[in-house]
């Protein structure tokens, strides 16, 4: 595994070169606390969770105010625009968000600090993605930023995504910042 910096600190692509293909299909390593522990990558992760998600579903964009987690984000199945957005308070790219295609091809990870929001778009017919958390979901210190506010210019390529009633109630960065 190797780990690659992104334009935002504390945000990495974890490529994986252990990649095992045949005509039967192909494996990898998802999870290997030895190999991640020598990417330094600060927390351990105590959850993890799958989401299977169809075409033009977008999931997102969301934080734990109380209880943050850190992520790592994969691809099993499918393919997805994925994005990262820094909210950590003092950081000099707030506001700021990284965007990257993980796919069950490049068998890419993103690793998300503590502090970020996170959202995904499903761009194949079916998407499963793993994401380990390096804490617990509490679900009441969670919040939803909307993936469309104008202030955080995402280009996600879709005009009406699907999305849950709770993501269409998202906060703009503006209310986020007010009441938080």
């Amino acid at each position: 595994m190797k780990k690659k910096k992104t334009s935002i600190k504390g945000l990495f692509i974890i490529e994986n070169n252990r990649i095992f293909q045949d005509n039967r299909g192909f494996f990898f390593e998802s999870w290997n606390l030895n190999k991640f522990n020598s990417l330094s990558l600060i927390d351990t992760f105590k959850q993890d969770n799958i989401s299977i998600s169809k075409k033009n579903v977008l999931r997102g964009l969301h934080l734990q105010l109380k209880k943050p987690q850190s992520k790592i984000i994969t691809v099993t199945h499918g393919k997805i625009f994925d994005v990262a957005i820094d909210l950590r308070k003092n950081s000099r790219t707030f506001g700021k968000h990284y965007k990257i295609i993980l796919s069950e091809k490049n068998c890419k990870f993103l690793f998300i600090p503590k502090g970020f929001a996170h959202g995904f778009l499903g761009l194949s017919k079916e998407n499963i993605v793993l994401y380990s958390c390096s804490n617990y979901r509490y679900s009441q210190y969670e919040r939803s930023i909307k993936w469309n506010d104008k202030d955080l210019s995402i280009k996600w390529g879709i005009k009406n995504p699907i999305l849950s009633k709770r993501d269409l109630k998202g906060l703009t960065l503006k209310e986020f910042i007010k009441n938080n």
